[in-house]
């Protein structure tokens, strides 16, 4: 486990049209997509992979004391989450993590928005969120990876805001990392700068519990939920395994 914090970078991302299309509000389940959207799409998803910079910094803290509501970590940090004892079990350690990339593609969807170009701004904002969806889900599995060669299990993510843990402890969460050193700042209100950033925390235990909460909607089992975006089919492959660099 690691108490100091660590960055990596230069992670090679790809992204998946049809998460772009799920988060510009077209599923194929239910119609697919318009005759407009599919030619802008590659277009756009090159602009993006253009600009984006995938960052990430994360912290692993051993755990002293676990709440059915709140964890207590070793350097006195306490957190408060709802539930956190039922949906994860007995946790040893938790890391937190924060993922970002960069405000490249904001600028460029700004840009679009101002020469009246709707749908390619929003497209690329759709592209954007995907990003960074796609860098967070590949961070959560490489942490799972990690945890697996050392005996352990990791939990699936969860972030301030979501799921009933209040976004008031965004700043908490944040204070565990050194978010500047990825370039994200914190605003009074809980938002992040860059906008398409994300942060969140898993757990680590020998006999924690593992993916079975908060529907990962990517990886699926659940085949009435309307918010499925695919089945299952095994870890995520948006971003090329093995590939990331610059950590420290």
């Amino acid at each position: 486990m690691r108490d100091a914090p660590v960055v990596l970078e230069g992670v090679p991302l790809r992204v998946d049209p049809a998460e772009v299309r799920a988060f510009h509000g077209y599923k194929a389940p239910l119609g697919g997509h318009s005759a407009e959207l599919g030619p802008r799409l590659d277009a756009i998803l090159t602009e993006v992979s253009s600009v984006v910079r995938p960052r990430v910094v994360y912290r692993t803290v051993g755990v002293t004391r676990a709440d059915p509501n709140r964890l207590t970590l070793e350097d006195g940090t306490r957190l408060h989450i709802p539930d956190i004892g039922l949906h994860w079990g007995a946790v040893e350690a938790v890391t937190a993590a924060l993922a970002t990339i960069g405000n490249g593609a904001e600028a460029l969807a700004r840009g679009r928005r101002e020469t009246g170009d709707g749908l390619g701004a929003a497209l690329l904002d759709s592209a954007a969120s995907a990003a960074v969806e796609c860098l967070a889900e590949w961070m959560n599995d490489y942490l799972c990876q990690s945890g697996v060669s050392d005996g352990r299990r990791v939990t699936n993510r969860i972030s301030p805001g979501l799921a009933g843990w209040d976004l008031a402890e965004q700043a908490t969460l944040l204070g565990l990392l050194r978010a500047a050193a990825i370039g994200v700042r914190l605003g009074a209100d809980g938002s992040m700068s860059p906008e398409k950033s994300i942060s969140f925390l898993v757990g680590i235990g020998r006999v924690a519990r593992v993916d079975h909460y908060f529907v990962q909607c990517r990886r699926c089992w659940a085949e009435g939920c309307p918010a499925r975006r695919m089945p299952a089919v095994g870890s995520v492959n948006l971003i090329a395994k093995g590939a990331v660099g610059g950590g420290r």
